[in-house]
């Protein structure tokens, strides 16, 4: 599939929207449209206030998080243009449990870039916006690390691979990108699960088979988390970027992130494309 249609989240309180301009940028290259979505969520008040919030207190509060979205949106507006791409800023107004309302903006566009939870620059609600979308949207995301200040490359791609339906899924939606690949490595952590055959050959056949020249990898599974393992790696090889499976467990309704894709979202170096 050819990425024609990127859709983003715009951060409020970061200036420099990483994401958005990272999405801006891989647009530019892929001659793609990009949507940029701002938002302004209802505050939350705390469980511990004896009494209710103020009415007059939550309206000013909607209205101050509206116009900081409304001034994202045309900073994002001016961005684009700097980079001559086509796009168009929205804004929503997002009240308790009112993410499907995102997902519905975001599910038909070829790829979603969101800028990871950043405690610094806390984005409100962002790790549950990532959460849903990862979950729900049925989109590729992509995901870009909070300091990352470069433009989004393919060109050294590592694949986080444990053989799972969900890490097919992620090899899938990374074809569009790994065209421009001068190196892919399939990775995998020792003992992480059981393998029937020659692990990764599977994968490692199935990209051959798309004209990808690709190296497998086994790493040792030490005392450290699979997401330290991985990240590890990465560093050590040079990946500019990481594609892998996002995890999680149906609860009530609600998903639960995977421990490894937690870990993942919380501690990323470099922009990873995860799919549910």
């Amino acid at each position: 599939m050819t990425v024609r249609d990127i859709f983003t989240i715009i951060d409020i309180y970061n200036d420099k929207m990483n994401a958005s301009t990272a999405a801006l940028e891989l647009a530019s290259r892929r001659k793609a449209h990009v949507t940029g979505l701002a938002l302004a969520l209802e505050p939350i008040a705390p469980g511990f206030l004896a009494s209710p919030v103020p009415a007059e207190y939550l309206v000013e509060a909607i209205t101050n998080a509206e116009n900081s979205a409304k001034d994202a949106a045309a900073a994002f507006t001016a961005e684009a243009a700097k980079f001559g791409v086509d796009a168009e800023a929205r804004t929503a107004t997002v009240y308790s449990g009112g993410t499907p309302a995102i997902v519905r903006q975001a599910q038909l566009s070829d790829l979603i870039v969101v800028g990871q939870d950043d405690p610094e620059h806390g984005e409100p609600m962002r790790a549950a916006i990532i959460e849903t979308l990862l979950f729900e949207s049925g989109v590729p995301v992509l995901i870009v690390p909070s300091a990352w200040n470069k433009p989004i490359t393919s060109e050294k791609v590592m694949i986080a691979w444990d053989g799972s339906s969900t890490a097919a899924r992620a090899v899938h939606a990374a074809l569009p990108a790994l065209r421009v690949a001068t190196s892919i490595e399939i990775v995998m952590v020792a003992g992480s699960k059981k393998w029937s055959g020659e692990p990764g050959a599977d994968v490692a056949a199935y990209l051959a088979r798309h004209d990808h020249k690709v190296t497998v990898t086994t790493l040792p599974r030490s005392a450290s988390e699979v997401s330290t393992v991985l990240l590890n790696h990465a560093s050590e090889s040079g990946a500019t970027m990481l594609v892998m499976g996002g995890y999680g467990h149906n609860r009530f309704r609600q998903f639960v992130l995977g421990g490894v894709t937690r870990d993942m979202l919380e501690k990323m170096t470099i922009p990873t494309l995860m799919t549910h």
